[in-house]
């Protein structure tokens, strides 16, 4: 990987390859339909390798680009007052999106904002807690509280779009900005346990006793995050990626019904309309094991993580990679890190993940600078 991944200060880091399906290897980007002149790019590298392009050097972005291992972001949150103020003024969701880029040459911007706007667009009534992460106010705790559930009113998430069109003007058509959703079962998770869970047992319960209510929430959660997307991309977003980050809880018979095909669902929305193009990522927490499967979904690239999985997936476009675990950071964090996302560029070298041009590489979970 290139020498700048190397000057990057943080104590916690993994360096997460994409796939790129080869079948959507060689589509141009389709045209903003917002209308708006939107400067040329002027670095695509990412968008590049998205589309299976040569590129001159594996492009680097972070997951969590805007976060906590930054003074400056730690000083904004402070201003704001709270989280969800931070997340829903679009000037400030700017100024924290764009601090990332002020200290690093990275090849991607990342859209500030949280996975779980979606449900409190809802009615949920999302807030966090201090110390216990988000917590919603009307949970799914019921028939009758699923039965009532409705799509959101795009109009409780123009905090988002204005945010997006605000950081593409700030970006002035330097790099590309990534937008991004939660999966709908990531999501129902959240909605139904009714804050973070490290099993999520209320919502595995319910899908093994009672699998037509998690269904309408999962359909309902699909729909929402399609149009969510649409209109992210009809804002201006270059790519956008789909989280999935509690799928791999599920079994290898639940996960094809209760995840993919609903990520699959999702993906098929997209590519109805004007973004039909714009690449998307989809990244499966601990979904090593399904790799093969996932990357059959219509996406255009998977995120991959360190846990272990299914067996390596062949060069002919179904390779995976790795990441650098999260778990490394304390002293000689930086040359651990270093180390890591040096042997998956070795590790990848000509197949059909990252590096060689052919790929994506960003560094994730960064949670406070080196010691």
């Amino acid at each position: 990987t290139r020498g700048r991944v190397h000057r990057l200060r943080f104590s916690s880091g993994c360096a997460v390859v994409s796939w790129c399906h080869p079948d959507r290897a060689a589509h141009a980007l389709a045209p903003r339909s917002s209308g708006q002149a939107m400067e040329a790019l002027k670095n695509e590298t990412l968008l590049r390798a998205l589309r299976r392009q040569p590129t001159d050097y594996t492009p680097v972005w972070l997951m969590r680009q805007a976060g906590r291992y930054l003074p400056e972001y730690n000083a904004t949150r402070r201003r704001a007052g709270s989280f969800m103020k931070l997340c829903t003024d679009p000037e400030l969701a700017t100024e924290v999106t764009l601090q990332p880029l002020e200290r690093f040459p990275l090849d991607a911007a990342i859209l500030f904002s949280d996975i779980l706007t979606i449900p409190d667009a809802m009615g949920l009534g999302l807030f966090f807690a201090d110390g216990e992460g988000p917590r919603f106010e009307r949970p799914l705790v019921d028939e009758a509280a699923i039965a009532s559930l409705r799509a959101p009113d795009p109009e409780r998430l123009e905090y988002v779009f204005a945010a997006v069109d605000a950081i593409k003007r700030a970006l002035a058509g330097t790099v590309p900005l990534i937008g991004f959703a939660g999966s709908p079962f990531t999501l129902a998770c959240y909605m139904i346990e009714g804050r973070s869970s490290a099993d999520f047992a209320s919502v595995r319960r319910m899908l093994y006793a009672r699998p037509d209510l998690l269904h309408r929430v999962l359909g309902l959660n699909a729909s929402a995050v399609a149009e969510y997307l649409k209109l992210q991309i009809e804002n201006g977003v270059d790519a956008v990626m789909i989280f999935d980050t509690w799928g791999g809880l599920l079994s290898a018979e639940a996960f094809p019904r209760f995840s993919l095909a609903y990520i699959e669902a999702v993906i098929a929305s997209l590519r109805d309309g004007p973004g039909a193009a714009t690449p998307v990522i989809v990244y499966t927490k601990g979904g090593g094991s399904w790799l093969e499967r996932s990357a059959q979904c219509g996406c255009d690239a998977v995120g991959l993580d360190c846990r272990p999985g299914g067996p390596p997936l062949d060069a002919g476009g179904h390779r995976s990679g790795g990441e650098v675990d999260s778990a490394c950071r304390g002293p000689g964090t930086r040359a651990r890190v270093q180390s890591g996302t040096r042997h998956i560029a070795v590790d990848s070298a000509g197949k059909r993940i990252c590096p060689g041009g052919l790929g994506a590489c960003s560094i994730t979970y960064c949670t406070s600078r080196c010691p």
